[in-house]
């Protein structure tokens, strides 16, 4: 019996990822290992990059939907067997309902399905039937009584002792149920959902007595607002729900006149011949008025939010990955400083390698105004250091602070010798930075000192590696999107650690010198195993190879599996170990080296630095100088790439395939590669801009700061970032979908000045270069 229900079970899951796989367009073969893995405990960044020759070569986006939509179908079937077992036991459950039930594609169909059955507390038509007049309301709904008087008919249901005095009662009662009958109908919502998304118009006034509530005028646009239902964009349905929520709005949804009945009609047509027929449609339009409007205005509603909810998150997060992604400033020491006015400038000074030189405070602005006492301070520490970028906060004070950085690069750069390279300074997001300081993490790491003293450190730190300093941070603080706060927090979390997990596994991570922070995003290990990878690392010193991990206290077969091929060792033992290439694969790329160098498997020696040799393939320091250089990896692939015959009979004497062979070629080719440095770097400045400085048709360089749904804001340097409205973004005619769709967080534009408002501080641009 128990072998009987597994079979049927996996019936039912296959059928579940071939709809999935289907409704996706993915393949189905790579989708039911996808889904299998994925059961067994495999990680969505482990199988994007060393699963592909099972997966049909899906990536992580592709995963992550297959994976959603799996669940999604899996709640639906179980929940299609929890309302078959209750209408089952209600005794009301036919063969044409439960192939509906089957049928049902959604939730919400199948929801309607089930809402004339579903237990309800008493209602007017629960308490109609309680006095006994379903038959009653059951003349009415049939409509096949064609001669007589209703009243006649209805006289013979008054019964006092049931609380029915007069045949008007009984008709009432008996309309009451008819009304929450035709109001339940599956069809009639069905029908009234589809024109209410069609022709149904969204509007707003001001709420009664709310008119001191606006004193800003913030939503004085929407006080007077009517928009159809199909066409209101995601950042205006979350402003009607923020004014709603701060009872200054009052939003209803409408439809055309009638349009709700005459669509009713067409589910219960009304026959012109019965003599209920009065009593019927006005049964079904107080079943309308009362019950099914209101309760698909609030689904609509719902959905909306919904609907905004998911595109403010995914623009949230698409604003996050490059944020995140954000090439380092490797091997330079950086002076931090997080601005402020009254409690002055917080600066610190760190090494290459993040370590706290210097930290102090200065105060160059009011109300001690010491400009020229902050200005010497800064000089010092960047002689004495050797400072070589500064990085300012963009917060409170941030551009009065940019002036000061601007005198301090130009003295320095005036005063030194033949200087290696010329002193800079970047602006910096600050956001989360308070958050940062006053966690339990920064307490760990700087235990010694206040929380007012540890912004300005993760603000350098962000310069030398932003992902590492960014992912101390709740992903939510990280002010990067529209309507954070109003979104479903719990979805807008899990939606932004999917990014979190997923930049950290594409740049990889240092074993030896990644914080708990970092390391439990990496695939397969949790909180707990990087606390343990740490304590290791601090017990045992750095970590020789990737084998070693084996040795860390809950860290198992399947995590190491997982984590492994994430995890760089930089000067270890093993050679592969500062690569993407997973440890499964070390075989295939000990024979893939020995090919490329002519070299037989034998001669080919151990890949490694000198160090003690570890289980598996690897190769001697002495012929480390003759590892394959880049023309021997591209001379390979114009050999064997051209033809599909030729490359798999490389890849099947190596014993992998043909998309693992490409990963080894792209890793050997870029040994110990960090895929960030590949971006464009942050825009190093040496001098300020003031708005007075601004132009009309000026070109400027500038960094995006923020993408949002009707434009772009970029920084060129003054106090106020300009806007570029998405009108201005593409200058060869072409229609922008979004602005996502032409530019990313951080990314380094030219833009020309369209106009400058100095009253309100603000600048308009345009990505269109050329006038005309």
């Amino acid at each position: 019996m128990k072998n009987q229900l597994d079979k049927q079970q996996a019936v039912i899951n296959q059928n579940i990822i071939h709809i999935a796989a289907s409704g996706l367009k993915l393949p189905n073969a790579g989708a039911l290992r996808a889904i299998e893995l994925l059961d067994e405990g495999a990680t969505i960044p482990f199988l994007a990059r060393y699963r592909k020759e099972v997966t049909g070569d899906l990536d992580e986006e592709q995963l992550r939907q297959l994976e959603k939509r799996v669940a999604y179908l899996r709640q639906l079937t179980g929940r299609q067997q929890e309302v078959r077992d209750s209408i089952e036991a209600q005794s009301k459950l036919t063969a044409i309902l439960n192939q509906a039930i089957t049928a049902a594609t959604s939730l919400q169909e199948l929801e309607d399905l089930y809402l004339p059955y579903r237990p309800k507390r008493r209602t007017r038509a629960s308490i109609a039937r309680e006095k006994g007049l379903e038959p009653l309301a059951k003349l009415i709904l049939a409509q096949k009584t064609f001669r007589g008087d209703p009243q006649d008919f209805a006289g013979g249901f008054v019964n006092e002792a049931l609380g029915v005095a007069s045949a008007e009662e009984a008709l009432a009662g008996a309309r009451d149920i008819v009304a929450e009958i035709t109001a339940e109908d599956a069809e009639v919502r069905r029908r009234l959902r589809l024109a209410m998304q069609r022709q149904g118009t969204i509007t707003s006034k001001l709420a009664r007595g709310a008119k001191d509530k606006d004193t800003t005028g913030k939503f004085e646009q929407y006080y007077d607002y009517r928009e159809p239902l199909s066409k209101i964009p995601p950042h205006r349905v979350l402003a009607l729900n923020r004014g709603e929520t701060e009872k200054v709005l009052a939003v209803a949804i409408e439809l055309p006149p009638d349009l709700a009945r005459l669509t009713a009609l067409q589910v219960f047509p009304l026959d012109p011949r019965s003599i209920f027929r009065t009593d019927f449609e006005a049964a079904l339009v107080d079943g309308l008025t009362r019950l099914t409007l209101p309760a698909l205005e609030n689904e609509s509603r719902t959905s909306l939010t919904e609907l905004a909810e998911a595109h403010a998150t995914h623009v949230f997060a698409a604003n996050l990955r490059p944020l995140l992604l954000q090439p380092p400033i490797v091997g330079k020491v950086v002076l931090g400083i997080d601005p402020g006015f009254r409690t002055g400038c917080k600066v610190a000074v760190v090494d290459p390698t993040g370590k706290p030189l210097a930290n102090l405070n200065i105060y160059p602005h009011e109300p001690k105004r010491d400009w020229n006492g902050a200005k010497k301070t800064l000089l010092e520490l960047v002689n004495r250091y050797r400072v070589e970028v500064i990085a300012i906060g963009n917060g409170t004070a941030s551009r009065e602070t940019e002036a000061l950085a601007a005198e301090v690069i130009a003295t320095a750069n005036t005063a030194a010798v033949s200087p290696t390279s010329k002193l800079a300074y970047v602006i910096v997001s600050e956001a989360g930075a308070s958050v940062y300081s006053a966690s339990e993490i920064a307490r760990q790491e700087f235990p010694q000192l206040e929380a007012t003293q540890r912004g300005n450190i993760s603000i350098a730190r962000r310069l030398q590696d932003p992902l590492a300093e960014l992912v101390k941070i709740d992903p939510k603080a990280i002010g990067v999107g529209l309507y954070q706060h109003d979104v479903d927090q719990k979805r807008l979390a899990q939606a932004l650690d999917e990014v979190v997990e997923s930049c950290v596994n594409y740049a990889g991570v240092d074993l030896n010198t990644a914080s708990m922070s970092l390391l439990k995003y990496v695939a397969g290990i949790n909180a707990k195993v990087a606390g343990a990878i740490v304590a290791y690392r601090e017990a045992n010193g750095p970590f020789q190879s990737r084998q070693e991990l084996r040795k860390v206290t809950g860290l198992g077969a399947k995590t190491f599996e997982q984590a492994a091929g994430f995890l760089k060792i930089r000067d270890g033992v093993n050679l592969l170990d500062n690569t993407f290439i997973h440890p499964e694969s070390y075989g295939a790329a000990q024979k893939l080296v020995s090919l490329l160098l002519s070299l037989s498997v034998e001669n080919a020696g151990t890949l490694s630095n000198g160090g003690s040799s570890t289980k598996g393939a690897t190769m001697s320091a002495k012929q480390h100088s003759i590892l394959p250089d880049a023309t021997k990896i591209k001379q390979f692939r114009a050999t064997n790439m051209s033809s599909p015959a030729k490359l798999n009979e490389v890849a099947q004497n190596l014993g992998i395939g043909v998309p693992t062979l490409g990963d080894i070629l792209d890793n050997l080719e870029k040994p110990g590669r960090d895929p960030r440095q590949e971006l464009p770097g942050p825009l190093l400045r040496q001098d300020v801009l003031k708005l007075e400085d601004l132009a009309p048709n000026m070109i400027l360089r500038g960094t995006v700061r923020n993408v949002v749904d009707f434009g772009v804001f970029v920084d060129i340097g003054t106090k106020q970032e300009g806007l570029v409205h998405i009108s201005e973004m593409s200058s060869n005619q072409r229609y922008v979908k979004h602005p996502l769709d032409l530019v990313s967080v951080g990314d380094v534009i030219e833009v020309r000045v369209l106009q400058v408002d100095k009253q309100r501080g603000r600048v308009g641009l345009s990505m269109k270069l050329e006038l005309g």
